[in-house]
């Protein structure tokens, strides 16, 4: 054997791509004989390598550890091998501390440095450089509060820290990263990381609060002292410190009811309370202070109030009080025997200011009568709630009678009705005053007087008294004589009643033989008695027929009957004597008759006073006639004055039936109606008439009578004390007046009382529905409206605009959209346009006010909300959505049905208005002359559906003609439901499959190997069919393609993508002689048997080569989308290939939309032209990962997998390396023909 050649190597080796196993180099040797030659490694570093004896490939046996040795030498015999190691990034940084744990006081300075990390990393160079950073930090509530030096590793306090407003711990997971390096190729970055835990430590520094606030407590009056009432609590904020509470009362109203506890805060009864001296409530303002000085060296503190409420006992006695003025209580005095007045007869209260009150809270005093005279009067109220009036009512006026009685007697007895045990009596002297109700009275009817003719003046008749039992009458009646003719001869001493002779020398027999005169006595009120006084004149009888009385007045009570003798004074013995009597005629003088002989006057019906005229006063004045039988015969006429007393013969009688009234609420002592009543008496005795609420008045009205210009008036007013309220349950009062005379005749009427409403209350809103309103409408109709109401019966509202909000894209914004009426209804402004786009919603805020308010608030307590919903109309043209993507058809393989071009769109409108349909219109044809012309439509628009977003997929309706060249212009109409439509025109590219393009790739051994499990078939290489177009439309040619692709820069990054060949598709030639091929297939099965007994071993290795590449085929087959696979035969110009041993397709990039609404057994992925044209993206060049291991070997295979997804993508990729900024980009972006065929 001769020697080996060679020398000593020297490899400097990236070898941390290699584990365990795995291939390292190959060691070349020759021998100069040509002998065998065998390989072994010797050494004390040989361990970590083997070698094949017969190959002389290298494997590496034991890990490499740079950190451990970084250079290995050994020998292969005869020759030393020196291996250098070059690091790889293989460690991780270490921290010196499993963990760094922290408490930090919360009042430390922002900037403070809390602590410091280290780590250290293993590696060499760039790789042991460390960087720290915070990578998390819990909890995470936004912005962190700590960072730390990226070099030095310092954790700084960068925010504040609050133990109660912010945590109580950090928890910072802090990261050390190295400088990054290669560690088995790719380059990695290592991290570790540690974790620190800082406490938050709690400090004084916060003021105490107290707890369950508001503090409302209650006590008993009377409580004994020391009675604990209420416990307030204080807690120091500082959660950590938690600092003993001392309390204090600051102050108190009323004072020094209340002591507290200091360390407890118990509130107790330090004095005795007394509910009504003190009040139903009282205020503390306590103070719980800490007992330790905080951080700022002072002692916290705090202050509230509590509030404690008073609970009343039954601890006191009703009692009576006299008030000389209602409304000025405190001038009211503690009184037990009070006194008043009232007219005899007279109906109502007897005033006496009379109070009642019991102190205690929510009494119930029941008020009575007792005494001698209790049944003639009632007391109101008789159930008292609080302090209330007492009132002498008089139940039965006709006892009150002066002439019998002049003082009654009462007591007021109070009963407190939750203790009868507790009550007060008060006594009442109640004296009734006289009234002028009586008329003179003569002790006769009539007087018998004679006196002498011709006697002296002043001569007196007699002196005649009258009586009247009226004390204002005593001493006080005057006197006259009626008629007043007869003062011609006699007068009366007003004073004294003495008769007497006026003139003497009148009294002449013959002429007036008898006086009848009327004595008339009248009180200081003008009631008249009267009396007839019958004076006789004695003389000789030669004169005509001579009366005994110059007049007669007569008095008979109506009803009665009336009889009156007319007497002569003539001696009646004589025929001249004789006298005949008549009545003259007269208004009433055929009321009566007269015996002629007799002079009998008597009544011929029934004396009724108010039958006469009133003016007449009962008054009737008759002449009576004497005639005597002498010739001639001489008269003689008195006349006979008949007064026809009055009798109460009549009741009362109302004016009107009923009467209705109304009168405010709210008004104290309001004058509601009067009510009118005649009695036809026509005496004041009779015909006097007082008036009375009898029922219906529920204690709110009273009634006064006064004498009016026909009959009696009953003013009816509000009780002073009381205050009507309409809007309580009682709106209607039914009132039943009782008219009564002297004499008790009654009558009674029924007065409806209306409670008036007086605006005081405050408007309000009823709920309003949404409305809607049409977007674009010029409505001036009203589109909505605010609906307020008001309790009050009289009102005005008016509605004034608070604000108007509109919601524009998800947001209110204020906006002038409506107008609001001061009517409430709500109309568009027409200066402003409703798009339902812009806003879709209008929410109006309102106010309502009452212009009628009379007392209080006028306006309502809430505002009105009205919300207004625009509705969408189909307003808004689809719009198309731009693209720049350029579409391209090849003739050839277009059929019916294939998609060539896509368009999108949307509309602005909603629902239903939004729904897009789209239709090609018109199709022209632009040929390589640049010519344009119409043609018939080849193509159809097939809609569908994204999200909101419509697509219309173009697609042929038929084949393509295959003679024209150059671009077709598509327009494509997009039309909404509501017929609005807008165009666009698409450029469709015609190439023809003349400018198809073989790509071959291959694939490396690793890729093979990665992949071995998943192979199920293998082909040598990978051919890709492609199209080539510029953007214009111009397609390029397989020859164009390869000059773009050759320039030298490219090659490395072609091969290591697979590049094998650009060329034109290959022909498929016919076997035409089929027996040639089989003898020459019998012949290659007698070689191949041959090889296989010499060559077995380099025949497994080519074998194993072939699998590797079939790998590499395989591995471009699993790029593909199992989805799109289909089985059948293969279809020319789609991506369909058959079962029968097709390569697999590549269909990169393909959007699924592009097959929404096609039968399942064909999709548009099925239709869709062959276009090598795909995404930007993936035509850009990325940076490869390259092996700096040199392969001692005739073939090499690329161990890297290329970057691109597509190989085509990778080729054309390096085209872009020498483009300029203002070259055209080669690439087009069309996802309808992102396919490739195999």
């Amino acid at each position: 054997m001769g020697g080996i050649t060679g020398s000593v190597l020297l490899f400097l080796l990236s070898l941390i791509s290699l584990t365990d196993g795995e291939f390292a180099f190959t060691i070349v040797a020759s021998d100069p004989e040509g002998d065998p030659m065998t390989f072994v490694l010797s050494g004390p570093e040989a361990g970590y390598f083997r070698v094949e004896a017969n190959t002389g490939n290298v494997y590496v046996q034991r890990a490499l550890d740079r950190e451990s040795t970084s250079c290995n030498v050994f020998q292969a015999n005869p020759r030393t091998i020196t291996i250098i190691l070059e690091d790889a990034n293989d460690n991780k940084p270490l921290f010196d501390s499993p963990s760094y744990d922290k408490s930090v006081p919360e009042n430390t300075t922002v900037g403070t440095i809390l602590f410091k990390v280290t780590a250290h990393d293993a590696d060499f160079g760039v790789a042991r450089v460390v960087k720290y950073s915070i990578a998390e930090v819990t909890p995470n509530s936004g912005a962190s509060p700590f960072t730390i030096g990226e070099i030095n590793g310092e954790v700084k306090l960068t925010g504040p820290l609050n133990y109660t407003g912010l945590s109580t711990y950090y928890q910072l997971k802090i990261a050390a990263t190295d400088g990054g390096g290669k560690c088995h190729l790719p380059a990695v970055t290592h991290q570790s990381f540690t974790f620190s835990f800082i406490s938050v430590v709690d400090v004084a520094d916060l003021d105490p609060v107290f707890t369950g606030t508001p503090y409302i407590g209650k006590v008993n009056e009377n409580s004994p002292l020391a009675f604990s009432v209420f416990q307030v609590t204080a807690r120091d904020q500082d959660l950590q410190v938690n600092d003993r509470m001392i309390y204090s009362i600051e102050s108190s109203t009323p004072d020094g009811l209340f002591q507290i506890a200091g360390d407890t805060g118990i509130i107790s009864v330090k004095s005795e309370i007394d509910r009504e001296v003190t009040g139903d409530i009282a205020t503390l303002t306590v103070k719980a202070t800490e007992a330790n000085p905080n951080i700022h060296g002072v002692q916290a503190s705090v202050t509230t109030n509590v509030q404690i409420n008073i609970i009343d006992e039954n601890d006191n006695t009703p009692k009576f009080y006299k008030c000389d003025d209602i409304a000025d209580k405190l001038g009211c005095v503690a009184q037990t025997h009070f006194t008043g007045e009232i007219l005899e007869h007279s109906l109502g209260s007897v005033p006496i200011n009379m109070m009642v009150n019991d102190s205690d809270k929510m009494p119930q005093t029941q008020l009575s009568l007792g005494g001698t005279h209790k049944d003639v009067f009632s007391v109101e109220p008789q159930l008292a709630m609080s302090e209330s009036i007492v009132q002498i009512l008089v139940k039965e006026p006709q006892k009150l009678d002066f002439e019998k009685i002049q003082q009654m007697f009462v007591e007021v007895i109070a009963v407190d009705g939750k203790d009868d045990t507790k009550k007060a009596t008060a006594t009442v002297t109640i004296t009734i005053k006289d009234i002028n109700d009586n008329s003179p009275q003569f002790p006769q009817d009539t007087y018998m007087l004679n006196v002498t003719e011709h006697s002296p003046d002043e001569t007196v008749i007699a002196t005649i008294t009258a009586d009247d039992p009226d004390t204002m009458d005593e001493g006080n009646i005057t006197y006259r004589l009626l008629p007043e003719s007869i003062l011609t001869y006699f007068d009366v001493e007003p004073k004294t009643g003495r008769v007497y002779v006026k003139n003497g020398e009148l009294l002449d027999r013959e002429a007036r033989s008898l006086f009848s005169v009327t004595l008339q006595a009248r009180d200081t009120s003008g009631k008249p008695g009267s009396t007839v006084l019958e004076i006789t004149v004695t003389d000789i009888n030669d004169q005509a027929p001579v009366m005994n009385r110059d007049s007669y007045l007569e008095f008979v009570k109506e009803g009665s009957n009336f009889e009156l003798k007319i007497e002569m004074a003539d001696d009646p013995s004589t025929v001249n004597s004789k006298i005949l009597f008549s009545i003259e005629p007269s208004k009433y003088s055929n009321n009566f008759t007269i015996d002629p002989n007799t002079g009998v006057l008597r009544n011929k019906g029934e004396l009724d006073r108010e039958a006469l005229d009133p003016k007449m006063n009962g008054r009737i004045e008759l002449n009576v006639t004497a005639t005597d039988k002498g010739t001639p015969p001489l008269s003689t006429t008195v006349p006979v004055i008949i007064n026809i007393e009055d009798v109460n013969d009549n009741k009362p009688h109302f004016e009107n039936s009923s009467y209705t009234f109304s009168v405010k609420e709210g008004e104290k002592g309001a004058h509601v109606g009067s009510v009118y009543a005649e009695d036809l008496d026509q005496t004041i005795d009779f015909n006097r008439i007082s008036f009375s609420i009898i029922d219906g008045s529920f204690g709110s009205f009273i009634i006064r009578s006064f004498p009016d210009e026909r009959g009696f008036r009953g003013d009816i007013t509000v009780d002073p004390d009381i205050e009507l309220d309409y809007e309580s349950a009682r709106k209607q009062y039914k009132l039943r007046v009782l008219a009564t005379d002297l004499e008790q005749e009654e009558a009674e009427v029924m007065v409806d009382v209306s409670v008036l409403d007086v605006n005081d209350e405050r408007p309000e809103f009823k709920p309003s529905d949404p409305v809607t309103v049409k977007e674009n409408t010029t409505i001036t109709e009203v589109v909505g409206s605010f609906e307020g109401m008001d309790k009050d019966g009289n009102h005005s509202l008016v509605y004034k605009l608070e604000s108007m909000k509109c919601r524009c894209n998800g947001s209110l914004t204020p906006c002038s959209n409506f107008i609001l009426d001061p009517t409430g209804k709500v109309r568009l402004n027409p200066e402003k346009k409703l798009d339902y786009e812009q806003c879709d919603q209008v929410i109006i805020e309102a106010q309502v006010e009452d212009e009628f308010t009379e007392k209080g608030e006028n306006n309502s307590a809430t505002t009105g909300i009205l919300v207004i919903n625009i509705e969408d109309i189909n307003d808004n043209a689809p719009e198309f959505i731009y693209s720049d993507a350029v579409f391209v058809v090849v003739s050839e393989s277009a059929s019916k049905g294939t998609s060539v071009a896509g368009v999108t769109a949307t509309d602005r409108d909603s629902a239903i208005n939004r729904q897009i349909e789209f239709k090609v219109t018109t199709v022209q044809f632009v040929n390589t002359d640049n010519v344009t012309s119409d043609m018939r439509t080849p193509f159809e628009a097939v809609t569908t559906q994204q999200k909101d977003i419509y697509v219309g997929i173009i697609q042929t309706t038929e084949p393509l003609n295959l003679e024209l060249k150059g671009k077709y212009l598509v327009t494509v109409t997009a039309t909404d439901s509501g017929r609005l439509s807008t165009s666009t025109k698409l450029d469709i590219f015609s190439i023809d499959e003349s400018y198809k393009i073989t790509l071959e790739f291959t694939r490396s051994e690793a890729d093979v190997i990665k992949d071995k499990d998943e192979i199920t078939r293998a082909s040598e290489i990978t051919i890709v069919m492609a199209y080539f177009v510029y953007p214009n439309g111009t397609a390029l040619t397989d020859s164009q393609v390869t000059i773009m692709l050759s320039e030298p820069e490219y090659h490395p990054t072609l091969a290591q993508l697979g590049l094998k060949n650009i060329g034109p598709p290959p022909v498929v030639e016919v076997q035409t002689d089929p027996v040639k091929f089989v003898l020459m297939g019998m012949v290659g099965g007698l070689l191949i048997v041959l090889a296989v007994l010499t060559t077995s071993l380099l025949c497994t290795r080519r074998n194993y080569g072939r699998k590797l590449k079939a790998a590499k085929a395989m591995n471009s087959a699993a790029m593909v989308t199992s989805d799109n696979q289909k089985s059948g035969p293969v279809v020319p110009g789609t991506n369909k290939y058959t079962m029968e041993g097709a390569n697999p397709v590549l269909n990169l990039n393909y959007d699924t939309a592009m097959v929404l609404g096609l039968d399942g057994e064909s999709s548009d992925v099925d239709k869709v032209s062959l276009n090598s044209l795909d995404y930007s993206d993936y035509m850009s060049n990325e940076n490869e990962t390259k092996s700096t291991m040199h392969m001692i070997e005739e073939e090499e295979e690329d161990n890297g997998p290329p970057e691109y997804i597509e190989p085509l993508g990778a080729a054309l990729a390096q085209q872009g390396k020498k483009k300029t900024t203002g070259n055209a980009d080669m690439s087009l972006s069309n996802p309808a023909f992102d396919t490739t065929d195999l």
